[in-house]
């Protein structure tokens, strides 16, 4: 064999290995001082714009993007011969809009949602096996796909007291006898420092939980 060739051959053995180095190392750094997930969203808490009482919406003001402030009136129901203000009940910006003039209205029905961008967080779900190393105040770097290049700084708010499936529209039944073990994920709130304009509750994200 020509000298050059196998100088050549042993250069691309020495990349693979000096590759396989790097890539095992990097699994081993991360798996050792992070928790990482891909299941995990934006989210803001959404609260209902609902009228008191039961009557005829007569006026209703709002559309979804516009900003409200607490206490502002958005409508107006016609109770007999009374009218009353439908009134925001938070800071916010209006994400759902479902009011319609002349639609008849129950008490407690929501005509809108709203939701207070200046608070939104994460909502990862995190596999049981490794719950036991999340502990409330941990440092999280999070990743919006929507805004992939800004990485932002977070902590773990809130570590969740049931499974995912506890709360499922469609529980796990094994009556039948045939069982599959599923690892179950457990909701974990974080919170975030500072996040740009743009992101939307529902937004895809990945976090990594510093160990």
């Amino acid at each position: 064999m020509k000298t050059g060739k196998l100088l050549l051959i042993n250069a691309v053995i020495f990349i693979i290995i000096v590759g396989l180095g790097i890539g095992g190392y990097y699994y081993y750094y991360n798996e050792t001082n992070f928790i990482q997930t891909d299941d995990a969203k934006v989210m803001g808490d959404i609260v209902p714009v609902a009228a008191d009482s039961a009557g005829k919406l007569t006026e209703w003001k709002v559309n979804e993007g516009d900003q409200v402030t607490k206490g502002q009136a958005l409508g107006k129901v016609n109770i007999g011969s009374n009218t009353v203000d439908i009134q925001a009940p938070i800071d916010g910006t209006i994400v759902q809009n479902k009011g319609l003039v002349g639609q008849m209205v129950a008490p407690g029905q929501a005509l809108a949602d709203v939701v207070d961008f200046s608070k939104l967080y994460i909502l990862a779900n995190v596999e049981e096996t490794e719950i036991k190393d999340i502990s409330v105040g941990q440092e999280v770097d999070i990743t919006v796909d929507a805004n992939s290049d800004t990485r932002i700084k977070g902590k773990v708010e809130q570590i969740g007291q049931a499974t995912n499936s506890v709360f499922s529209l469609i529980p796990q039944n094994n009556a039948s006898g045939d069982y599959t073990k599923v690892v179950q994920r457990i909701p974990v709130k974080i919170s975030m420092d500072n996040y740009p304009d743009g992101l939307v509750p529902g937004m895809n994200a990945e976090v990594k939980i510093h160990k």
